[in-house]
């Protein structure tokens, strides 16, 4: 039996990379030299790469693209390697979106802005370039963090989409980000999004007090399988959490705000009020 070696994606973006491309190619049920024979590259450079022994080249990624067709889209390896080259995500970032793509289930809680998901390209663009201004990232790479988020949101509106439970602080609405005319279109953009569906919006409003139960993002991800992980972040790194032992205490926790926030109509009827202030 071949030596097989076990990936650990969280631990580095080159380790994100391969087990993305181990990912692509076992799905197809091709081999290694399979693989190779394809990108015209040997298969002891194939297994280097998902191993993380040997980095990925900008042309590597290309080839990568066009044998899989995930050029342009939110599993592009171009654009993966792009942002592992300038390091515009947060380690552990690229594996959590891995997870999310195939998420059947989708729970978010987010204090101060409108979760990432949900975020128009306008509101989106003023927090990046924000980032620009505060000399913390390039004009390059704010660009390119907006094409994954919009790549991440391409990826969810799919024939069979996850179901996504949004509970978000009250401040998420009421802080003002790009103006009125950009704050304006993103709560449009969340009444629409109570609409459908296959959404829940609910708002924590600032009277639960104590009761809110997360003091931090957290995002919780219900797999096919009934399986759940866990992703927080801290101010440089990302953290998935696959371990039932820690995450059905979250799970657990985020229910209780759940119970604690607003209804979906009344949490609607919050964010018409705030869009009527702003007029």
């Amino acid at each position: 039996m071949v030596n097989r070696k076990e990936l650990r994606p969280e631990s580095s973006p080159r380790a994100a990379f391969g087990a993305h491309l181990r990912r692509q190619r076992e799905v197809r049920g091709w081999t290694q030299e399979d693989l190779a024979t394809r990108m015209g590259n040997s298969s002891q450079h194939i297994s280097a790469v998902e191993t993380g022994r040997k980095p990925p080249t900008l042309l590597f990624s290309r080839k990568a693209d066009r044998v899989f067709a995930t050029s342009g889209t939110g599993e592009s390896f171009e654009r993966e390697w792009h942002e592992m080259r300038r390091g515009s995500l947060l380690e552990g970032f690229p594996e959590y979106v891995e997870y999310e793509r195939r998420a059947v289930e989708i729970r978010l809680f987010e204090i101060g802005i409108v979760p990432g998901l949900l975020q128009t390209p306008e509101y989106a663009r003023v927090l990046a370039y924000s980032a620009v201004k505060r000399g913390a990232i390039t004009p390059q790479q704010a660009d390119e963090r907006v094409a994954f988020l919009a790549a991440r949101q391409a990826a969810l509106e799919r024939a069979q989409p996850p179901m996504i439970f949004l509970v978000i602080d009250e401040s998420c609405i009421r802080r003002p980000i790009g103006g009125e005319k950009v704050m304006n279109a993103q709560l449009e953009r969340l009444v629409e999004f109570a609409d459908r569906p296959t959404t829940l919006l609910q708002i924590a409003p600032y009277a639960i007090g104590e009761r809110r139960t997360f003091g931090l993002p957290v995002i919780l991800l219900t797999l096919a399988d009934r399986s759940v992980v866990g992703y927080a972040e801290s101010q440089t790194q990302g953290h998935l959490d696959r371990e039932i032992t820690s995450v059905l205490p979250l799970l657990t926790a985020y229910h209780q705000l759940q119970a604690e926030s607003l209804s979906q109509a009344e949490s609607v009827a919050m964010v018409q009020e705030v869009r009527k202030g702003m007029s």
